[in-house]
């Protein structure tokens, strides 16, 4: 059968503009080293090496995860593709760094993906394809597909990020909604000043293995100084809950680096029957070697965003939406900009109260917003699935059920269930919350506060089959 050997890219290539500069550096270093050879064929797509299996360079980063092919054999021998893939493997390495993973099953060291997701998208750049996609997903349950091969059912891998330090990559590809993974914190403290924290933390740390001591004492620590142990928590630690005031620090999810459009939703889960955890959920299809993503910050424009970033965790954001060039990044700014306006109308009881509609049409126009800023690259007209999304409609609940009408209210608690039940899972006690308030929507305790003037029946919802999506929108939205 032969030998394979070759390089990967990890984690892979995003849509951002360093990638993107990044690889045209790349492509024409490429063109340079080759213009003359004829066994190099510059095509619309794609970079084509015509020895041993004939490995090929996309001309759109996004696409590509490996240069590689057998080097053992006659036609690996006569075609010199193992001198072709050194060549290039170190033309990568100039730019990229660590980023390049090299291996050689003559030496016992395999890459780091699927050879079905390397084809995949070696077709699709050849086809030409703008962006990255997959066909196959580590949590399909059809029986019969064997991907992931040998699954140990562990979707991430920790590596080195260049200039971020540890981070985790998805080992496969991963279906929005599914959960990456779920860990007990190694500390849970808050609510005290830094000696106290530092002293507690200390004590911990005495009965902890060395592996435990390790994963704490390795993470970042933006506060070094007298209470480093108190830094180190304060660097990492991840509230409890929503606006709670004790956080927890966790050996894996506290390597997950920031992203102001993250692929994953982070939430604290203190299901019955089970220890309180912290959960991770992706937030849209995740594609193999896609470095893992949450959010630090709490929204807001750019400018506000960086300075909360640097202040807290000591480093500057460049992630993909920081990195757009500068009219990109105002259009998004005002989107940013809209969400707090659209978020604080909304919250303001007198206007929930006196003027219902203007509250309503406020939950859509943020819907629409969100689905600007938060757009799901493989599902047209949708927003990521952000943890906005089931606040917006529990909000659109609060409206509608306290004017009376049930009928809204049970279509918007059970969007609003859907949403929970993708950002944090089915056992989450908020989606159960969410399940409990669609299944009767009267049992909301402001449901009737501002009277019955939208007084409906549960039932009353048009038949959306027989009106059509757009028509039962319109009377869902009062539009």
């Amino acid at each position: 059968m032969g030998a394979d050997a070759g390089f990967d890219m990890v984690p892979r290539l995003g849509l951002g503009a360093e990638d993107a500069q990044k690889w045209a550096l790349f492509i024409t270093k490429i063109k340079d080293a080759y213009a003359d050879d004829a066994q190099v064929e510059f095509g619309q797509h794609q970079i084509e090496f015509k020895a041993g299996e004939h490995p090929t360079l996309p001309l759109h980063g996004q696409h590509f995860l490996r240069f590689g092919s057998k080097v053992t054999g006659r036609i690996a021998s006569e075609t010199g593709v193992h001198a072709y893939i050194g060549v290039v493997r170190g033309l990568a390495t100039q730019v990229f760094g660590t980023r390049i993973r090299r291996w050689s099953e003559l030496n016992d060291t395999f890459g780091f993906y699927d050879w079905r997701d390397v084809y995949e998208s070696a077709r699709n750049a050849e086809a030409g394809k703008t962006k990255a996609s997959a066909s196959r997903f580590a949590d399909n349950k059809d029986e019969s597909d064997d991907y992931p091969f040998n699954s140990d059912n562990i979707l991430y891998q920790t590596i080195e990020i260049p200039g971020k330090g540890k981070g985790l990559v998805a080992r496969y590809n991963i279906k929005r909604g599914t959960r990456v993974l779920s860990e007990k914190p190694l500390v849970v403290a808050g609510g005290m000043e830094p000696q106290a924290t530092h002293v507690l933390i200390a004590s911990k740390l005495r009965t902890f293995s060395r592996e435990q001591q390790t994963q704490f004492l390795s993470l970042y620590n933006n506060f070094p100084g007298r209470h480093a142990f108190a830094g180190n928590f304060r660097t990492n630690a991840l509230p409890c809950g929503p606006g709670a005031a004790i956080g927890g620090v966790y050996p894996d999810i506290c390597r997950i680096n920031h992203s102001c459009r993250p692929n994953c939703h982070n939430s604290w889960n203190e299901a019955p029957g089970q220890e309180p955890h912290e959960t991770i959920h992706a937030i849209r299809d995740i594609l193999a070697g896609e470095e893992l993503t949450i959010s630090y910050d709490k929204g807001g424009p750019s400018d506000s965003r960086q300075a909360a970033l640097h202040a807290s965790f000591g480093f500057d954001c460049k992630c993909e939406l920081c990195s757009l060039p500068a009219d990109e990044r105002q259009a998004s700014d005002a989107r940013r900009r809209r969400i707090q306006a659209l978020d604080e109308q909304i919250g303001d009881p007198m206007t929930m109260m006196a003027q219902p509609l203007a509250s309503l049409h406020a939950c859509r126009a943020l819907l629409d917003t969100l689905r600007e800023e938060f757009p799901d690259p493989n599902r047209s007209g949708e927003a990521m699935a952000t943890a906005l999304i089931p606040r917006l409609y529990y909000d659109a609940v609060q409206i509608v059920g306290a004017h009376g009408d049930q009928a809204r209210a049970r279509v918007f608690a059970e969007r609003g269930y859907q949403a929970r039940v993708e950002c944090e899972g089915e056992d989450s006690p908020a989606t159960q919350r969410a399940k409990r308030l669609m299944q009767e929507p009267s049992s909301h305790a402001a449901f009737g506060a501002c009277g019955t003037r939208w007084g409906t029946s549960k039932t009353a919802q048009p038949n959306k089959e027989a009106v059509g999506d757009k028509a039962f929108e319109k009377w869902l939205w009062r539009l």
